[in-house]
């Protein structure tokens, strides 16, 4: 790596200030002198992105009093865009993080592999910087990335330039191939051949022609991958079929659609099917029997897998008066799954269950997650149980995990949990009331106190849920009631998840945490401008922590911003994601926090469990001593694509299933509201459907609007009309297409004032004239 002049400096001060004999400072003799700029920018080049303020204060021997000091120095070094922060650490100012999505361009004179980083500041920083690949020689195919496409990597710099590249890159996993192949539903046309109906939101409209030659004997409906081919300037660009993927006549379409779109594992290996067929339920042997505690679940009334059970009682501890002792049982799954077999390699290629309104992709086959791993009552079943003792304000006082044998005596959803203690039970439900339901909720109250003493970050935005007929296709869309036994599940897992990570950091164990970064300075002064406009304000000094945010979203509870602001608030956040060196939890404002509760759906839980039992020594099937951190880095890189990508496919799956339920209704008027500005025109997020549509600026009306970013708005030239990020609109479906999700609306209702137009003389007009919206 650089050993520059500067990068000698810092050495030489670090070396005087263990030996005592470093420069004054404006403070006296005794205290160490305040880096330069140009200091701290050559230490934070050479430690490669691993260092933040605490570390460059230890590093120059800083003091407290000089950290504040430290800081302001820091904020006007990112002001002049010198050096970049990302997941709470310091980078040089276009420096390349040490993994990054990069697309892959061509090659270089000796065929190796180039790629660029996906996402890049050219503005900013200049051309982005080229990264040679290398491959290693038994590269798995989804590690072998060609040209064209999006590949993870995990990169360094080198000491030297190599044909002008500075930067090396290993790939973790392929993302998504190359463009020149497409994917879309094929259709006869008369004659012989077809076309194709892409399954892109952006390629609405625009088919492919298929000669006849190139069907591949394809049919109508069926779902078809193709090779497109060049094309002249006039007619259609043709395409030829190179692999049929099923018929939409007979499949479930719009899930169907999005597990081939993203590349999502959805068949399991005869590998992996035969290794689940042959597990056996777990024996009691080494394990403590806990089948006479009283454990229950609580799912969603349709809840196939049940991967976690709770019990609570009061604390009779007299030193703990109004305290609780609390158990969360987590089904062990790594008892089932070991490192390196084929229901592993299947697990880590998947990342996650993926849950479509019409199926669920599962991360391990159905005899793993939804038979031996699935906390059925009456049924023995190994766990793993963390046990945590809260006071009567909800604080954690300690926590032990133990292996168990566990049996649960009950089965609940939420929706019957909470009638049972809102006096409405029935009969599985009343029997349990006295000795496990409100001992729950009791416990529950105390870690409502300690969350509202931390306070997480508190956004306020529902979520819609698709029911779906036999046919799979939408019979409705409603809007889930939010419980208190929603709340209490969610806070019993956290306090879980807290203990995990503590553990494992106490036992100095290698584990994927679970993090999410504080919002970067552009989104953050993105979001001031914002507010201002509604003459609220959002300090730029001191710690920013998410009550800040909360007391904004406070302040407008109630009017007819509420939904711009949380909508607003929300964009302004980064995405959670998995690292194995730990920064953090903004949103839940925990400073550590790691993923144990899920397993049989998530990759993530199965390495923390696997980490409790090598460091608790609870067996021989925990992590192996060869996973150190740096390899469970490229396993949380791998995993948090998963995710993303889920979370993309599953997104499109309901955009596709709200479009099919819409088809028939083009021309019809629906209430909705701004779900997103961009220049080319608004977003709008129906009322009813929670369905996105778009609508081109051109088509606004006769004024020329502009895109205002700080007020997240489109704003009339002449007429001062604006519609705004969160504004009520009335639009017209224009056009639906079910195979790509998209839908096509045109505004009827008329945007707010905000400013007045001015005549040609320039005399201001208190009238619109000219500028009404044309009569639709």
């Amino acid at each position: 790596m650089m050993a520059s002049s500067a990068t000698k400096a810092v050495q030489v001060r670090q070396k005087r200030s263990i030996t005592g004999t470093s420069l004054t400072s404006a403070r006296g003799k005794s205290g160490p002198t305040l880096p330069s700029k140009d200091e701290l920018l050559a230490y934070i080049a050479a430690q490669d992105g691993r260092v933040g303020a605490r570390e460059l204060a230890r590093a120059f021997g800083l003091k407290n009093a000089d950290r504040a000091s430290l800081k302001a120095m820091l904020r006007e070094l990112a002001d002049e865009g010198r050096i970049d922060r990302r997941r709470k650490k310091l980078h040089p100012a276009g420096a390349l993080p040490p993994v990054v999505l990069a697309d892959v361009t061509g090659r270089d004179a000796d065929g190796e592999l180039i790629a660029v980083p996906t996402e890049w500041d050219e503005e900013a920083y200049g051309p982005p910087p080229k990264i040679r690949i290398h491959v290693a020689r038994r590269a798995r195919p989804d590690e072998t990335p060609g040209v064209g496409d999006r590949a993870l990597l995990r990169t360094e710099e080198t000491a030297e330039a190599d044909g002008g590249i500075r930067h090396r890159g290993r790939p973790i996993k392929v993302i998504g191939r190359a463009r020149n192949r497409a994917l879309g539903v094929f259709r006869s046309v008369p004659g012989g051949g077809g076309r194709l109906v892409p399954v892109e939101k952006r390629s609405m409209g625009r088919e492919l022609a298929i000669r006849p030659s190139d069907t591949l004997e394809a049919e109508e409906g069926d779902l078809v991958a193709v090779e497109v081919s060049r094309h002249g300037r006039f007619g259609l660009p043709s395409a030829k079929v190179t692999e049929r993927l099923g018929s939409l006549a007979s499949e479930r379409t719009a899930s169907l659609i999005a597990i081939h779109a993203h590349g999502i594992p959805h068949v399991f290996s005869r590998e992996a099917v035969a290794e689940a067929e042959r597990a056996q339920p777990a024996p009691l042997e080494r394990r403590e029997d806990w089948r006479e505690v009283p454990f229950i679940t609580v799912d969603p009334a349709d809840a196939k897998d049940h991967d976690d059970a709770v019990f609570a009682r009061a604390d009779t501890d007299p030193g703990n008066p109004g305290g609780f002792i609390i158990d969360v049982a987590i089904a062990d799954v790594a008892h089932y799954v070991r490192p390196g077999s084929a229901l592993d390699r299947e697990a880590l290629a998947r990342g996650n269950s993926v849950y479509f309104p019409d199926r669920v992709v599962p991360m391990l086959p159905e005899r793993i997650s939804n038979e031996l791993c699935s906390l059925k009552p009456n049924e023995d079943r190994p766990a793993l149980v963390a046990r945590m003792v809260i006071d009567a304000q909800g604080r954690k006082r300690s926590h032990a995990f133990h292996r168990v044998l566990m049996r649960s005596i009950a089965r609940l959803s939420y929706a019957q949990t909470q009638a049972a203690v809102e006096d409405a039970s029935d009969e599985v439900t009343a029997p349990l009331l006295s000795l496990v339901l409100s001992p729950l909720y009791a416990a529950y109250r105390a870690l409502k106190r300690a969350r509202e003493d931390r306070a997480p970050l508190d956004l306020d935005l529902p979520e819609r849920k698709i029911l779906l007929k036999p046919d799979f296709t939408v019979d409705r869309v409603i809007m889930p009631q939010r419980l208190d036994a929603h709340r209490l599940i969610e806070e019993f897992m956290i306090l879980a998840n807290v203990a995990a990570a503590e553990t494992l950091e106490r036992g100095r164990t290698p584990l994927i945490y679970r993090v999410h970064d504080e919002p970067t300075i552009d989104k953050l002064n993105a979001l001031r401008e914002f507010l201002a406009t509604l003459e609220i304000s959002l300090p730029k000094a001191g710690a920013l922590r998410p009550e800040q945010f909360n007391r904004i979203l406070a302040r407008v509870k109630g009017r007819d911003v509420e939904n711009l602001v949380n909508e607003v608030v929300l964009r302004t956040q980064a995405q959670a994601e998995y690292v194995a060196e730990n920064y953090g939890h903004f949103g839940l404002n925990l400073r550590r926090y790691a993923h144990f509760t899920s397993p049989i759906r998530r990759y993530a839980d199965l390495v923390v469990h696997r980490a409790l039992i090598r460091a608790l020594r609870f067996g021989r099937d925990g992590l192996p001593e060869h996973e150190d951190t740096g390899a469970l880095s490229e396993v949380a890189a791998r995993i948090s694509a998963c995710e993303r990508r889920a979370m993309v496919a599953e997104r499109e799956t309901v955009d596709r299933l709200i479009a099919h339920h819409l088809a028939d209704q083009v021309g019809a008027r629906f209430e909705g509201h701004i779900g997103g500005v961009t220049r080319a025109g608004l977003f709008v997020k129906l009322d009813d459907t929670g369905a996105d549509g778009f609508v081109p600026a051109a088509t606004l009306g006769q004024d020329y609007y502009r895109y205002q970013e700080a007020q997240h708005a489109l704003v009339g030239d002449a007429s001062g009309e604006a519609f705004r990020l969160g504004d009520p609109v009335t639009v017209r479906l224009v056009e639906a297409a079910p195979v790509a999700g998209a839908l096509r609306f045109e505004i009827l209702s008329e945007g707010r004032m905000q400013t007045a137009p001015r005549r040609p003389g320039g005399a201001v007009s208190r009238e619109r004239h000219g500028f009404r919206r044309r009569a639709r």
